[in-house]
């Protein structure tokens, strides 16, 4: 007769170093506003709509109700992730007051202008990996090009390494001041979506 094995527990990975999760003031309140809506008004609305489906008969052919309890998935999976998010974020504020030798000095939240090898001049803001906008020049304090940035001051010149290629800039200025950031829209095609309200008789 076979012994039974005795069950293994998973195998964990071994804890590490926990990255820090930067953001800018604007970047953690926008952040917020989603979490807010998916919260307060587009789960709450997809569970009335599952609901409803739920009572129109055989659920697993049911397209509505198929649709609603999937989205309501995908909803709690990015209400987990924007919880952990918040919860993780460490706010610096560009626009803080510092020292005169760190003013001079990209860090982030720093807005820094440099020159190529060429000769073009570039703007970017190195911001959160939440409020990467490339369309901006905002890019991730995690990127090879911010990364390479990091710790220089106006006259200095450093390499980017990134896959392929490698790239000599010259610092030309670093700023300190507010980012604009895009504030949360709702997205079109909501469920919470402000519905025509019918006409009293």
């Amino acid at each position: 007769m076979r012994t039974k094995r005795p069950l293994r527990e998973p195998v964990r990975d071994a804890p590490g170093p926990k990255l820090k999760n930067y953001i800018t003031p604007a970047g953690l309140d926008r952040l917020k506003d989603e979490h807010r809506f998916l919260m307060n008004r587009e789960r709450p609305a997809m569970t009335q709509v599952v609901a409803w489906a739920a009572s129109n008969g055989d659920r697993s052919e049911n397209a509505d109700y198929l649709y609603g309890k999937r989205r309501l998935r995908q909803i709690d999976s990015r209400i987990r992730f924007l919880t952990k998010r918040i919860d993780s974020a460490e706010v610096v504020d560009p626009a803080a007051p510092r020292p005169a030798a760190a003013a001079e000095r990209v860090f982030f939240g720093a807005t820094v202008t440099y020159a190529d090898a060429s000769g073009n001049e570039h703007v970017v803001s190195i911001v959160g990996i939440d409020e990467v906008d490339l369309e901006r020049r905002y890019i991730s304090w995690r990127s090879p090009l911010a990364r390479a940035l990091t710790k220089s001051s106006p006259g200095d010149r450093v390499v980017v390494h990134a896959p392929n290629k490698k790239e000599h800039l010259e610092i030309l200025d670093v700023e300190y001041a507010p980012i604009p950031m895009e504030p949360f829209k709702e997205p079109a095609g909501a469920e919470s979506a402000t519905k025509p309200e019918k006409a009293e008789r």
